[in-house]
C-alpha cells in the first residue's frame, strides 16, 4: 500500500465568529497517497481551495491535525511553514502570477535561486515545451504558454507535491488539455504528487483518484481504473 503524503484528521476551518461564522471545513478526515495524480472536485464554496491552502502551508486549520509524512503541519511555526513550502511544495494557480518585466527564463530562474535542489531552467522549460519561448516576456505569450511557464517555475523546485488550483480555468479546451498533459507528465516522469483542485468534473477521468468535496467535507472518493489521456477528455 502506498504511504500517504498527507494524513488529515478532524480538520476544521472557521472564518469569523458567532452568527457570522463561516465553516469552510467541517472535520475532514482524509489520506492523500504519495505519487498519485488526484483531482479534488467540488463547486465554488465547497471548501476545496481552503483545504489546498492548508495542505500547502498557506493557511492553518482552526482545529484538527495535518501530517505531511511524519511532520505535523499544525504545530509548525511560520518560519517552519515557510521552509516547508520552499523545500517541498509547488503551486500553480488559475492566474499565472508571472513577473511581467521578466522573460519566461527569468521567471523560472527566480525559483531556482532559492530552491534546495532545483533542476536547470532549461530542463524545466523543456518539460513544458517552451524551450523556443524562453526569451519572451509574459505579454508576448498566450494564456496557455503563460500557464506552462508557471508550471515550469513550480516544477523547477523539484517539489514533492504540486498543488494546482483551477489551472485550466482561464483556458480554452485545446490549451487546457495541453496544460493537463504537462501536469500528467510531471506526475509520471518525476513521481511528483499532483493535486488538481477544480469544478470541471471531466478532468477527474485523467486522475488516479477523485475526491469529491461538498459543504466543507469529503463526500466521495473514487479510484480510477481506466484513466483517460487529457486529449480524450470532453470539455
Amino acid at each position: 500500500m502506498t504511504c500517504p503524503a498527507y494524513t488529515i484528521r478532524n480538520l476544521s476551518k472557521v472564518y469569523g465568529e458567532g452568527e457570522a461564522a463561516v465553516h469552510a471545513l467541517r472535520g475532514v478526515n482524509l489520506d492523500i497517497p504519495e505519487g498519485e495524480l488526484i483531482v479534488l472536485l467540488g463547486p465554488s464554496g465547497s471548501g476545496k481551495s481552503t483545504l489546498l491552502n492548508i495542505l500547502g502551508g498557506l493557511d492553518r486549520g482552526s482545529d484538527g491535525t495535518v501530517m505531511f509524512r511524519d511532520r505535523n503541519l499544525s504545530e509548525m511555526s511560520n518560519t517552519q511553514l515557510t521552509r516547508y513550502r520552499r523545500d517541498h511544495i509547488g503551486f500553480v494557480f488559475q492566474f499565472y502570477n508571472l513577473m511581467p518585466s521578466l522573460t519566461a527564463f527569468e521567471n523560472v530562474e527566480l525559483v531556482t535561486e532559492i530552491a534546495r535542489n532545483p533542476m536547470s531552467v532549461e530542463k524545466a522549460l523543456e518539460m513544458v515545451g517552451l524551450t523556443e519561448r524562453a526569451d519572451h516576456f509574459p505579454a508576448q505569450l498566450s494564456g496557455g504558454e503563460q500557464q506552462r511557464v508557471a508550471i515550469a517555475r513550480a516544477v523547477a523546485k523539484q517539489p514533492d507535491v504540486l498543488f494546482c488550483d483551477e489551472p485550466t480555468g482561464a483556458l480554452d479546451s485545446t490549451t487546457g488539455r495541453a496544460v493537463l498533459n504537462v501536469l500528467r507528465d510531471v506526475n509520471e516522469r518525476l513521481g511528483t504528487t499532483v493535486l488538481i483542485v477544480t469544478h470541471a468534473a471531466a478532468q477527474a477521468k485523467m486522475a488516479d483518484r477523485l475526491i469529491r468535496f461538498a459543504d466543507g467535507d469529503v463526500r466521495e472518493m473514487v479510484l480510477n481504473a481506466d484513466k483517460l489521456m487529457p486529449e480524450d477528455i470532453e470539455w
